[in-house]
């Protein structure tokens, strides 16, 4: 037994930014969205977890190539070797989106405290935004990306959540590997946000900062914009670290769904506007144990995602405007990288305040996810078949093929939601 932990602990130890991507994107926000899949139409949008899976693969991929080859950051890249107004309009999209989703988070995360701690919502929104900027400003890399990868093993609640309570195995069969397409605004909406929170911007933003970051900490590089010399085996790792990474989100998220679907769905509870609600649902539909592995779920990934949210934001900006950057730098050689970390989280957490409405606001930023990712993928697949960007490391056919395939799905997506909203 002892030598099987081990083994475990050694594997997992090997994983990286790829793998901390994966579980980010099951955040608090991602988590409403696929509950509201599930609450509202049952097992019927499982069909895009595994036609995503091979996207975000793909996408990821590229962007940790980008990093990884260049020395530099995708906002970095972008700016030295494409459109500078395209960056700006990107980032400027990216920034919204960002701390929207920080406020999500934040708000997603205090009422889960508040349901299972006691005290009031507004402490626990302080303690936890707080707590997020002390852990990015002053722990070291070293360690911090230690933390935000056990934080991800808090997913596995969802598997086991999804196995304690009744499924009917035959549907989730058909409805997982037979695509199915209502064209009316609400099955289209609950698609669009579904696919905006499975591949979004800020993750293509993160893995490639964070695979600079992994060159710095190992001393292949300096600093940011420092190319690093990149063996075909650090190519081989990036690419199995981004498919487990990717395959976790994947799995996840159709958990999540199985489990909206076989208890709020059947039970006719479809009107569903954040987690907790869900985890409130499920306590007298599943028990007591569903209801707590749901919330400490929420609570655990939620503590992941927001500071990941921050730093690409603040990834983006120091790129953009040539500020030093790097959750491997002290908060005195990076200033201004954690003061951006910084602002973005409490401005996240102000929308609490002012009373945004969490379930419009997380639609409008899948929207606009959807609408970032688009040029973004164009410019991502011509940045990694370039050589002076990725050297002789360049992207190979079926990765580029697929990233263009993602470019045509969630284009299409978008064109016929949109359609759907005039018409409407």
């Amino acid at each position: 037994m002892k030598k099987i932990f081990h083994k475990i602990k050694s594997t997992f130890s090997r994983l990286g930014p790829g793998f901390i991507t994966g579980a980010a994107d099951d955040d608090p926000s991602g988590i409403a969205a696929y509950s509201i899949a599930g609450a509202q139409f049952g097992y019927k949008l499982l069909w895009l977890t595994p036609l995503l899976l091979p996207m975000m693969i793909a996408i990821q991929d590229l962007c940790g190539r980008i990093g990884l080859c260049s020395g530099m950051g995708l906002a970095g890249a972008i700016k030295k070797y494409y459109s500078k107004k395209l960056l700006y309009f990107a980032i400027s999209l990216l920034i919204i989106a960002n701390v929207i989703n920080i406020g999500a988070d934040l708000g997603f995360i205090a009422a889960c405290l508040e349901m299972i701690l006691g005290l009031p919502f507004y402490y626990w929104l302080i303690f936890v935004t707080l707590g997020t900027i002390f852990l990015e400003i002053f722990i070291s890399y070293k360690k911090y990306s230690q933390i935000l990868k056990w934080l991800s093993i808090t997913l596995l609640v969802y598997p086991v959540t999804a196995l304690i309570t009744k499924q009917n195995w035959t549907e989730v069969a058909r409805f997982t590997f037979l695509p199915y397409l209502e064209f009316n605004l609400p099955f289209l909406l609950a698609m669009v946000g579904f696919i905006g929170t499975t591949i979004s911007p800020y993750l293509f933003f993160w893995q490639a900062g964070e695979e600079v970051e992994e060159e710095i900490n190992d001393g292949q590089i300096k600093d940011f914009n420092y190319r690093p010399k990149i063996y075909r085996r650090q190519i081989s790792h990036l690419q199995k670290d981004t498919i487990v990474g990717m395959v976790f989100s994947s799995v996840i998220a159709a958990f999540i769904v199985l489990t909206t679907a076989s208890t709020l769905h059947q039970m006719g509870i479809t009107d569903i506007e954040t987690p907790q609600q869900v985890a409130l649902a499920l306590r007298p539909l599943a028990g007591d144990f569903a209801f707590l592995l749901f919330t400490v779920g929420i609570i655990g990934i939620g503590l992941q995602a927001v500071p990941i949210l921050a730093g690409g934001v603040a990834y983006s900006i120091s790129e953009t405007f040539g500020f030093k950057e790097g959750l491997s730098k002290k908060f005195s050689q990076a200033r201004i990288f954690y003061l951006v970390i910084a602002i973005a989280t409490v401005v996240g957490a102000l929308l609490n305040i002012v009373g945004i409405n969490p379930v419009r606001a997380l639609f409008y930023t899948a929207v606009l996810n959807g609408v970032v990712s688009v040029p973004l993928i164009v410019v991502i697949i011509k940045l990694s078949g370039d050589e002076r960007v990725v050297g002789k490391f360049k992207a190979g056919k079926k990765e580029k093929t697929l990233a263009w395939l993602t470019f045509i799905f969630i284009l299409i997506a978008l064109l016929l939601t949109l359609f759907s909203v005039f018409k409407h």
